[in-house]
């Protein structure tokens, strides 16, 4: 897919791009440039490990977007694969 640059420098990530990676607005992503290309990863979430009750549970240091009933289903899947 082919996008431009503005003045200012920013990138336009194509909506399909941006749906295929779950990026929404304010997500924070990592960019390195490697081997002639730039390359956008989701950074990585600071969780604290909290063991009260039966199941201990991991808790994000920032608030992270909801994940969806479909979403879920999609990384099972993914997973069983």
């Amino acid at each position: 897919m082919k996008t431009t640059i503005d003045a200012a420098g920013r990138i336009v990530v194509p909506k399909a791009l941006r749906d295929a990676m779950g990026l929404t607005a304010g997500r924070t992503i990592d960019m390195v440039f490697t081997d002639g290309r730039i390359e956008i990863e989701l950074a990585p979430v600071e969780v604290e490990l909290q063991a009260s009750g039966r199941l201990p549970r991991l808790v994000a240091g920032d608030d992270q977007p909801e994940l969806t009933d479909q979403q879920v289903r999609d990384a099972l899947e993914a997973t069983r694969r």
